[in-house]
């Protein structure tokens, strides 16, 4: 995060800390892998590795990606507004040094699951579908509503196809599958590791439902033409079928 920081100081933008969300994952999976050597399973130290580098290379390269040549974000330009002094000061401790922690405290899974010895049983295969259909939700929410957004006559429309007519936030709930997922692979080594871990889960439930991510974006859509009526028929959160009209 101190990395990403010197970077968005040189290119003026500090949107640039989104890109580095996922990275900061991979490079917790790919320290605590070669740290815990001959401490934990070697399946299950492979397997959680894998699974965090793999949903946090494809995130970086997809947000990468979308906001490529656009200015600065604006739930960070909002956010600073709001400082007193040195604007850049005040980002590298409510952005980066607070998404630093808070990237420790998510990916205890990922640490705690490296240490087990216990062998892989079945729940870790059944984590490994549970983040298998998460990133599935993730990835194919992502490219769908890029596709939307590419088509010159959908602009200024709500996206209602595909996942998003399931519910109003595909990537998020896929997100919510992919933690909840590696949760249960740290699981499968004990009950000690499940205690340790499911603040986890439940941290990132929380910014995703509650904090930066649904209700945040909402706030943003909010009075936009279609968005009420969308929002009338369309889940929240969990997919499902959408509601009739009545």
């Amino acid at each position: 995060m101190l990395g990403t920081f010197a970077i968005a100081l040189r290119l003026g933008v500090h949107r640039v800390v989104d890109i580095a969300w996922g990275p900061a994952f991979a490079a917790v999976a790919l320290v605590t892998f070669g740290v815990s050597a001959g401490q934990g399973d070697p399946g299950r130290r492979l397997l959680v590795t894998a699974l965090t580098v793999g949903w946090g290379s494809r995130l970086a390269f997809h947000i990468a990606r979308r906001g490529g040549g656009h200015g600065e974000d604006p739930r960070y330009e909002a956010m600073l507004s709001r400082a007193r002094g040195d604007r850049n000061l005040y980002a590298l401790r409510m952005i980066y040094l607070l998404q630093g922690a808070l990237v420790w405290l998510v990916s205890l899974p990922v640490q705690a699951a490296q240490y087990t010895s216990r062998p892989l049983s079945v729940l870790a295969f059944v984590g490994t579908a549970v983040w298998c259909v998460g990133l599935f939700f993730e990835a194919v929410g992502d490219a769908q509503l890029a596709r939307f957004k590419a088509d010159a006559a959908n602009r200024g429309r709500v996206m209602d196809q595909g996942l998003w007519r399931l519910t109003r936030h595909p990537n998020y709930f896929g997100d919510f599958l992919v933690w909840w997922g590696l949760f249960l692979v740290a699981c499968d080594g004990g009950w000690q590791a499940a205690l340790l871990c499911v603040v986890s889960p439940l941290v990132m439930s929380t910014l995703l439902i509650n904090g930066s991510g649904k209700r945040l974006l909402e706030r943003h859509m909010a009075g936009r033409s279609g968005w009420d009526a969308y929002a009338a028929r369309t889940s929240g959160f969990f997919p499902r079928p959408p509601r009739r009209r009545g």
